[in-house]
């Protein structure tokens, strides 16, 4: 089970490359086609908005999975095993909300993103905006299977911070670490 999730999620950081190189020929292609030709396709424009939408979707998706987003520790770093524990339900909790209610958010728009067509591609904008499903879930999923995590006790202390450090940033400190020593 586990190699299908991680096939899935490298399928998703695939779909992030290809959709940024996608979006950088149509941009790029329609700059020279601009000034060189005095031209340019009108589809190029709406479809890279379009790929930047799911790009970031996405890339929210994967960096979800990696515990890749923004976030503040020092606060979680110096409390104690039983405050980082409450720290991580809030926060798994409230982000289930939140994918809930973007869930049902996506759900209400249905009915209007099936009958919005785009103006160039002529494609109805649930192919855009129906992304929303998806990543719902996938989130969703992802902190349920954190706080399941939590509540059998199979997380670290480490694990309950949440916070990834940059590269070099812990080689950086365990030489300051040494130099104090």
């Amino acid at each position: 089970m586990q190699k299908l999730i991680d096939g899935f999620f490298k399928l998703l950081e695939v779909l992030v490359v290809v959709m940024l190189f996608a979006m950088v020929v149509m941009v790029f292609g329609n700059v020279v086609m601009r000034y060189v030709f005095d031209s340019g396709i009108l589809i190029s424009e709406e479809m890279s908005r379009y790929c930047f939408i799911w790009l970031t979707y996405i890339g929210a998706m994967v960096a979800m999975r990696e515990g890749g987003h923004l976030g503040m520790d020092s606060l979680v770093k110096v409390l104690p095993l039983v405050g980082k524990k409450v720290c991580f339900f809030l926060s798994e909790s409230m982000m289930l909300v939140c994918n809930g209610m973007f869930l049902w958010g996506t759900y209400q728009m249905h009915d209007l993103q099936v009958t919005n067509v785009s103006p160039v591609a002529g494609i109805t904008m649930i192919w855009i905006y129906g992304v929303g499903y998806f990543v719902a879930v996938v989130m969703g999923a992802i902190n349920i299977k954190e706080l399941y995590l939590l509540f059998t006790g199979q997380l670290s202390e480490a694990d309950l911070v949440q916070i990834i450090d940059a590269e070099g940033l812990k080689e950086a400190e365990a030489q300051l670490k040494d130099v104090k020593a």
